[in-house]
């Protein structure tokens, strides 16, 4: 992974509109990111590496990233288990 990265731990589930999504929040990602909008990024969620990933708004000013049933099983992890995460910019 790249030089300009972050890594945080994180508990898998962001409430959206009143649902909890199997995703995973970026603290301080506006910032990190220098946007407010959808960007891509790679990722690593424990030991599961994501490439070229939409790092998705949050409606709160922030970002996530969807951890899809293939990543959630590979990582053995489901809503409310915590992981580490490190993101890259592209």
């Amino acid at each position: 992974m790249g030089a300009e990265q972050m890594s945080f731990a994180a508990s898998i589930g962001v409430e959206v509109k009143g649902d909890v999504w199997s995703c995973v929040e970026i603290p301080g990602s506006a910032e990190f990111l220098g946007t407010g909008k959808t960007v891509r990024i790679d990722a690593r969620i424990d030991d599961v590496v994501l490439e070229n990933v939409g790092a998705m708004v949050t409606g709160a000013g922030g970002h996530m990233v969807s951890l899809n049933a293939k990543v959630r099983k590979a990582l053995g992890k489901g809503i409310g288990d915590t992981v580490e995460v490190t993101i890259v910019r592209r």
